[in-house]
């Protein structure tokens, strides 16, 4: 079988899709029943190599890499390929395409929260999103929670929606103090409104009026729409020494940050899964995330809760749980091994091969 995949994702800097795709790429290099198939995979930068027995092939092809590159140029080189089916692991597809697709959705967030995108965003995702949807032979998604709000939003047939699960990249867990000695506060996820960075920086300064030795290290780059300053509120408050903004970290630069964490914020409202707390909770971090329905399936007791409105001293006060209540921490990591164990990357692998397997038997 002939396996088309869009893997925009993984050229150029990658992040929450690209090391999605990445992860299961290295599982199928590594099976002996995905060695069966061929997998094509198309990129507007150079591709990454992939060690293999010879599998996998790479297209790449010149342009943009937006939507005129995804529905005009990539349809016309799939169709010389002669493909069983095409995965397209970020959320939209090209269209009109003459084999079956497997699409996943990660979250629904622009027609959850249309607010939090500019209006051309939102209008070419939202319509790209269900026309893609309509013409998927399967769609995959994180979560329990993602999968009843594609239901609601998207109007598919449930039979065709499943869930699976990603894998985890597990930085070593770190046993001794941060290599500075101060108590260290980590954020890892692209900047977007909902995950509330400033708000974090905000309940930091708090904490760190009483701790001094506090610090906070932030990694993503800033998409956030309406634009919030993030520089700028690091500069204002009492932080502006100890907090470090890593527009973007390399993966050997984000494991020693975690081994040298003592705590972890992710202080989502949306999300479809949010995987960077499971990363810190399996380097033996515990996280501090917002109480919202998506934390509590994908965490469990293993996390430090804030209330869904929690201001700033809410913030605080869970940080400082996370930092120095030992018997919280404890409990939280406790917790771990079993949170833990229903994300991996051989299981996702097998489960989305699955998948496309059934779905390019359809092929005419």
């Amino acid at each position: 079988m002939r396996i088309g995949i869009d893997a925009r994702e993984l050229g150029g800097r990658p992040t929450g899709v690209g090391r999605y795709l990445a992860g299961l790429l290295r599982e199928w290099a590594a099976s002996d029943r995905a060695r069966q198939h061929e997998f094509v995979l198309y990129g507007v930068n150079p591709l990454p190599m992939i060690r293999d027995d010879g599998q996998f092939t790479t297209r790449q092809i010149p342009g943009a890499g937006g939507a005129w590159w995804e529905q005009v140029q990539l349809p016309a080189a799939v169709a010389a390929d002669r493909l069983d089916v095409f995965f397209a692991p970020a959320y939209t597809a090209p269209i009109r395409l003459n084999v079956p697709t497997v699409l996943v959705v990660h979250d629904v967030s622009y027609m959850a929260h249309p607010e939090w995108f500019t209006l051309r965003e939102g209008i070419r995702r939202r319509w790209l999103t269900q026309a893609s949807a309509r013409g998927a032979a399967a769609i995959i998604t994180v979560s329990e929670f993602s999968k009843r709000e594609i239901l609601d939003r998207l109007a598919v047939n449930e039979t065709i929606v499943h869930v699976i699960r990603s894998g985890i990249e597990a930085p070593a867990a770190r046993q001794a103090p941060a290599s500075n000695g101060r108590p260290s506060i980590l954020y890892v996820g692209s900047i977007f409104n909902r995950r509330r960075v400033v708000d974090l920086i905000r309940g930091t300064a708090a904490l760190a009026r009483r701790y001094p030795d506090v610090t906070l290290d932030i990694v993503g780059d800033n998409r956030t729409f309406p634009y919030e300053d993030v520089e700028k509120a690091i500069a204002l408050s009492v932080l502006s020494d100890r907090a470090t903004w890593h527009r973007y970290a390399a993966e050997d630069q984000v494991r020693m940050l975690y081994q040298g964490a003592r705590a972890f914020a992710f202080l989502s409202e949306y999300e479809g899964l949010g995987t960077t707390p499971l990363e810190a909770l399996a380097g033996g971090v515990p996280p501090v995330v917002l109480d919202t329905e998506v934390a509590r399936e994908s965490l469990g007791e293993a996390a430090v809760f804030v209330p869904f409105n929690g201001d700033v001293p809410a913030i605080a006060r869970a940080l400082e749980t996370a930092l120095f209540d030992d018997e919280v921490r404890t409990r939280v990591l406790a917790k771990a091994p079993g949170v833990l164990m229903t994300y991996s990357w051989p299981i996702a692998a097998t489960q989305t091969l699955d998948i496309l397997e059934s779905a390019g038997n359809q092929s005419p």
